[in-house]
């Protein structure tokens, strides 16, 4: 695309759709760091494989506000972008805004930050109820599935169809969470994994070798040779477990399934009550009650400060964390459990709102795709530590480079094969992880037992899934 072309010649290029097609993209009312310059467009090759789109998908019906016409032919189309990073991360979400200003004259997105995930779901939803929602908005692996049973999301697969982009080059993990019976809702933007963090200057020190611990048996016997101690007083624990605000049920999912428990099956039968999950509560219990570990209020901060040797945290946080500590930080998979090894996944992506004119959808597609395209996934992972979300992206010679010169990046994406999607109680549950967190604080911080703090967490998982189950019988039959 050039900066000579208008909007007009934008909007009759976006619109290789049929009648059929376009009415079925606009949605509908029924059933539901620096930015560098040359940014690249993020269009698809002319080689690229051909659009890979479920057959039956769902589409949905136009809505009946929703003009298919330019109304001021030769401006720029805008759309309004909500966002939930703040520091390091908000300065290289803004970037990719300005990256995609600058790289063409037909849409402006405007970037409006809204606070943290939550925050940002909540406005989302007062949004709805005052009809001034954005055009598209980053929501979390948490959040999405809520605006998706309340039928806002607009289906994107006949979008991607009419770029060109073949879906198949998502990480499938990472694509398949955002998808519903065939059909694309939220695309796979800022998506992370849990590592193993360690401070390597600690590890030697204490003559442990340079590596995660294999196990958690393994990270057990290491942590006499990593606590400190003056005068009594611990001045560095091994390890810190977060708050409920910082995402413990989070963390906690791969530790309760690496011990055979989970949260709940997929169809929400509660099963966080359960002995597996509970003995895995009792192994973070057993790590504050033996001084090992610490309740923190801010891992990241107290790790990169010295106050522990180790901690798990998102891949998104390792720009930063390699950045503020004085030390040299070592990247790790997760230890393995009784059960063996388990990870999950985490982050958030992107979705347009439906009931939307469909220029404006279309315009805000044309941001989707260019934040996701191979070029720019690369550049958000350098910058944050976030994956790419693009197979194309990881297998290229850049990044290739890029791994060998910074391994601690890579380690994300190796363990990313052997990843699970993250159990239905935390993630559609509203305020699940919430609820999983309060329980899990109970047990690091006040000392309790599992088995009863879990039994009652249970209770109100089930209370709080039936009309979850409901509308989505509702939703998808």
């Amino acid at each position: 695309m050039t900066r000579a072309m208008t909007r007009r010649r934008l909007l009759l290029a976006l619109g290789g759709l049929s009648g059929t097609a376009l009415l079925a993209a606009c949605g509908g009312t029924s059933a539901t760091p620096t930015p560098a310059s040359g940014a690249p467009s993020g269009t698809a090759s002319p080689a690229a494989p051909a659009p890979t789109v479920a057959s039956g998908a769902q589409s949905g019906t136009a809505s009946p506000t929703a003009p298919a016409v330019v109304r001021n032919p030769g401006s720029k189309v805008k759309v309004l972008y909500w966002g939930s990073f703040s520091g390091n991360l908000g300065e290289a979400e803004q970037g990719m805004v300005k990256r995609f200003n600058e790289s063409q004259d037909m849409v402006e997105v405007e970037y409006q930050y809204q606070g943290s995930y939550e925050e940002t779901a909540q406005k989302l939803t007062q949004a709805l109820a005052a009809g001034t929602t954005p055009d598209i908005v980053l929501l979390s692996d948490v959040w999405w599935f809520k605006f998706y049973l309340n039928d806002v999301l607009l289906p994107l697969n006949d979008l991607f169809a009419a770029k060109g982009i073949d879906t198949s080059d998502y990480v499938d993990p990472l694509r398949e969470e955002g998808t519903r019976q065939g059909t694309i809702y939220w695309v796979p933007f800022a998506r992370s994994t849990p590592l193993f963090y360690y401070n390597k200057q600690a590890w030697q020190e204490a003559g442990l070798p340079d590596r995660g611990p294999r196990t958690w048996d393994e990270f057990v016997e290491w942590t006499g040779k990593l606590v400190k101690k003056e005068g009594g007083n611990t001045t560095r624990y091994a390890f810190a477990h977060p708050s409920a605000a910082s995402y413990i049920a989070w963390l906690f999912q791969p530790v309760c399934w690496q011990w055979g428990g989970r949260y709940s099956d997929p169809d929400f039968t509660i099963r966080i009550h359960e002995d597996p999950a509970v003995e895995a509560g009792r192994f973070y219990l057993s790590s504050v009650r033996d001084g090992w570990a610490v309740p923190s209020k801010d891992i990241v901060a107290d790790f990169v400060n010295g106050a522990t040797a180790a901690m798990m945290a998102s891949t998104a946080s390792l720009r930063g964390i390699q950045n503020s500590a004085g030390f040299p930080v070592g990247t790790a998979f997760l230890p393995e459990g009784p059960k063996g090894f388990a990870c999950c996944t985490g982050g958030s992506g992107l979705a347009i709102l439906k009931n939307k004119p469909a220029e404006i959808q279309r315009a805000a597609f044309e941001y989707l795709a260019f934040a996701t395209s191979p070029e720019n996934t690369m550049w958000w992972s350098q910058n944050t530590g976030y994956m790419p979300v693009r197979k194309s992206a990881i297998a290229s010679p850049e990044m290739q480079q890029f791994y060998q010169q910074n391994p601690n990046f890579k380690t994300a994406v190796d363990q990313l094969p052997k990843t699970r999607q993250q159990d239905a109680a935390r993630v559609w549950i509203p305020n699940g992880d919430q609820i999983i967190g309060k329980g899990l604080e109970r047990v690091t911080v006040q000392l309790e037992d599992p088995q009863q703090v879990f039994a009652e967490v249970a209770r109100t998982l089930e209370r709080e899934a039936k009309p979850v189950i409901e509308q989505l019988k509702r939703r998808e039959g």
